[in-house]
Formats: C-alpha cells, structure tokens, sequence
C-alpha cells in the first residue's frame, strides 16, 4: 500500500475545527507541566492549521518523503504547537500526549529534530531557521525538487542580523520556493517586541530586501488560506514572506487578558477551567 498522501484541502470551516483542536491539544500538553508556552500555541493554532491541512503536501506515514514541503519550526520553544499540529496531522499518535516534556519523551519543551518524528530542524537559538531554509530551499532548486520551503519565525528573531543575511541571500537566488512565516504577537520574555526592538515598518523592510509581502491577521482563517494561496501561485522569481499578526492565548480569553503571557503558568484549577471556555467556542 502506497505512503498516504497529504490530506485533501479543507473547507475554511473544516480548517477551524483543527484549529481548535491544535489548541485543545496544546493546553493539555501545558497541563501535563503545569506551564510552557502555551499563549504562542494558542496564538498560531490558525496558522499552523491552514499550513498542515491547507498548503502543505507531506505523507503522514512517511514524514521524511523526498517530495515533501519543508516546514521548519526556527522558533523551538513553540514545539508543543507543532506536536499538537503533528498529532492532528497523523505523524505523531496522539496517545503520547502525556509524556510531553518528560523524560525520555520524543517531545521535549524545545524541539529537537533528532527526536521528533515531522520536526525539520532544531531550533531554538533564535534567528538560525531562515537561513537554513535558504539552504534547503537552494538545494531543493539545484536537485530539481518541486517541494517548498516554509520557515516559522518570531517577531523577535526580527532583531537578529543573521535574519537579515539569510533574507538578503534568498532574494538574490531568487528562491520563489522558500515561504517564511512570521509570528508577530509583539511579545518578548522581557515585554513587547516593539518597545524591546522596533523592526517596523516590516513590509517595507520585506520589500526593500526583494521579497513578496503579505500582512494579514494570523487569527482570522479566511485572510490566512488566501496569504498561503498567493503565496504559493506567485509566479515571479522571488522568495515571498506572510507576516501574521496574531492574539497571544487566543481562544481562552482570561489568558488573553494577561499582560505578559511569553511563558504562561497556570493554576491546577485554571487548566479546567482553560479547556471549558475553549470547548464553549467549539466550531461546529
């Protein structure tokens, strides 16, 4: 029997309910450590879901398949977003939920791409993920590969050089192949990205680097499938950029009122009480 395929496009309705079921996930993977980084896997939920079950091709059982899209994950510390993407995906079981961050565990707090089946890369040291997807989206050109290369990135590695010389030498081999993802949800460990580090105003970075930018709301489905779908149908030689602007904990609102949630640590009871008010907003 031949390696299953990716999984059909979905409706932008199909695609809130893994949405959600990212973040179900996510918050109780959070619960099984009593913390992490659940607001920035709440946040993205939406991006990851039009990326795995949307944009991307990928073989479920066959994570390393030659013809596959890249989708690194330059930000290590969102790990537990991509295991429960992953696990919703059908490459990681979903029964290994509870070991998270254990362990032994093949999904531990940063991801590690030695341990984690789906995981590209190891990130973690931020502003590392753009320039290995250059090289990967490079080679992929000179090996005749069709696949793209998708790198998820924070508003905070916007304020690594490294960045910058990676975007630089992706436009000039003009890998129109190569996809970054920017996470901006203007939070930091030590407060918001802009009083920390001001990149603004991005597009015009973006464009003056000669990539193709797109800015949409990170939370909001339709705008973020029709950013991936321009993406991958643009039909000049340039690498392309989607900046999302997202909402940290978005889906469980007394999270989202917290006033720095880059590492959010939650009450016993809260966790509950955190999957009650994200199950009342369930798509149906």
């Amino acid at each position: 029997m031949p390696p299953t395929e990716s999984p059909a496009r979905l409706s932008n309705t199909s695609l809130a309910r893994r949405a959600w079921n990212i973040r179900r996930k996510a918050l109780r993977m959070g619960e099984v450590q009593g913390q992490g980084y659940i607001g920035q896997a709440l946040g993205i939920a939406d991006v990851l879901a039009a990326a795995y079950f949307h944009a991307l091709d990928y073989r479920a059982d066959d994570p390393e398949w030659e013809g596959r899209d890249r989708f690194l994950l330059s930000i290590g510390h969102y790990a537990i977003a991509l295991y429960a993407t992953l696990m919703e995906a059908g490459i990681l079981p979903e029964e290994e939920l509870e070991t998270y961050g254990m362990d032994d565990s093949r999904m531990p707090m940063s991801g590690m791409a030695s341990y984690t089946p789906g995981m590209e890369i190891t990130g973690g040291s931020l502003g590392q993920g753009l320039g290995i997807a250059v090289g990967m989206a490079l080679a992929l050109k000179r090996k005749t590969n069709p696949a793209f290369v998708y790198n998820l990135m924070s508003d905070g590695e916007l304020g690594e050089g490294s960045t910058w010389e990676a975007a630089m030498s992706g436009a000039h081999w003009k890998l129109d192949n190569l996809i970054c993802l920017v996470d901006f949800n203007d939070q930091q460990a030590d407060g918001k990205a802009t009083e920390m580090l001001c990149a603004e105003p991005l597009e015009a970075k973006w464009a003056a680097f000669g990539w193709h930018v797109q800015r949409v709301d990170g939370n909001d489905l339709n705008a973020v499938v029709a950013a991936f779908d321009a993406a991958r149908n643009l039909s000049e030689p340039q690498p392309r950029v989607i900046l999302f602007d997202t909402t940290m904990c978005k889906g469980v609102p007394f999270l989202e009122a917290r006033e720095s949630s880059h590492f959010v640590r939650v009450e016993p009871e809260e966790w509950a009480q955190a999957l009650a008010v994200l199950d009342e907003g369930m798509p149906q």
